[in-house]
Order: C-alpha cells, then sequence, then structure tokens
C-alpha cells in the first residue's frame, strides 16, 4: 500500500511538471502575423549636422505621428543600424557612409499608410526638418500577407 501511494504521487508529480512545461512552451512561440504596416526608415545624416538638429529631426518623427491618423506606434531610436552607401564626391573619389540613425512608424491600415505621404505635417516635417539635414536613406514597407 506505501509503494502504491508513493508511486501514485510521484506520476501525479510528473503529470502536473509536463503539463506546466507544455504550457511554459506553448506560450514561449506565441506570435501574431498583424496585418498593419510598418515603414522602416534607416539614414545617415549631411555632414555638420549637429546633435540638436538630429533630435530636432526625432522630435518631428512624434509629432508628426500624433497629428496623422491611423499611426499606432513608433519606434524613435534606433538600436543597431546596419548597411552603408557608397557616395562619390564632385572630385571623383568614393567614400562610405554608414546608416548611423532608424525610425519606425506603424499604420494600422493601408489606406492610413497611404494617406500619410501627401499629409500636411508629413509634408512640412520633410520638406523643412528632415530633408535638408538627411545624407541618405533607405525605406523599408513591412506588412504580412
Amino acid at each position: 500500500m506505501q509503494i502504491t501511494l508513493s508511486l501514485r504521487k510521484a506520476l501525479l508529480a510528473a503529470f502536473a511538471l509536463a503539463a506546466v512545461g507544455a504550457c511554459l512552451g506553448a506560450a514561449a512561440n506565441r506570435f501574431t502575423k498583424p496585418k498593419s504596416i510598418l515603414h522602416v526608415v534607416t539614414l545617415y545624416y549631411k555632414d555638420g549636422t549637429t546633435e540638436d538638429q538630429k533630435k530636432d529631426v526625432v522630435e518631428g518623427v512624434e509629432k508628426m505621428a500624433a497629428e496623422i491618423p491611423g499611426i499606432k506606434s513608433v519606434w524613435l531610436k534606433g538600436v543597431k543600424v546596419q548597411g552603408s552607401r557608397q557616395e562619390k564626391a564632385a572630385d571623383g573619389t568614393v567614400k562610405t557612409r554608414p546608416f548611423t540613425d532608424a525610425f519606425v512608424l506603424e499604420f494600422e491600415t493601408e489606406a492610413a499608410f497611404k494617406a500619410y505621404e501627401e499629409h500636411p505635417a508629413h509634408r512640412a516635417w520633410a520638406e523643412k526638418t528632415y530633408l535638408p539635414l538627411r545624407g541618405y536613406s533607405y525605406t523599408h514597407d513591412i506588412t504580412n500577407p
């Protein structure tokens, strides 16, 4: 009788541990595939751009996002920005320019993403703040099927 009781306790403990492990394993692999659109921008600034000017660009992204309907989220600080671009100077020399900064806008819908391009807040930010300081940028627009 004593062996049977110990065996039952051991089996119950084993089943409980297996159930907890299965739940933890399943939770660790959960992810979603949202239909929102991510607008990812990597860039470097023109030579001579100051830290204050860079700060103005980032603050401008946040201000612009607050004014444009359909922007769901923003990311304003590149943690790891990869890539570079070859620039040819007027004298013919070639300089490798690494991308140094990034920001991301998440749009709720494709319609919101399309409206962003012509929105007055985007146009004003781009023309007055961003483009005069941007050396070069790449954009990537990403969603799920």
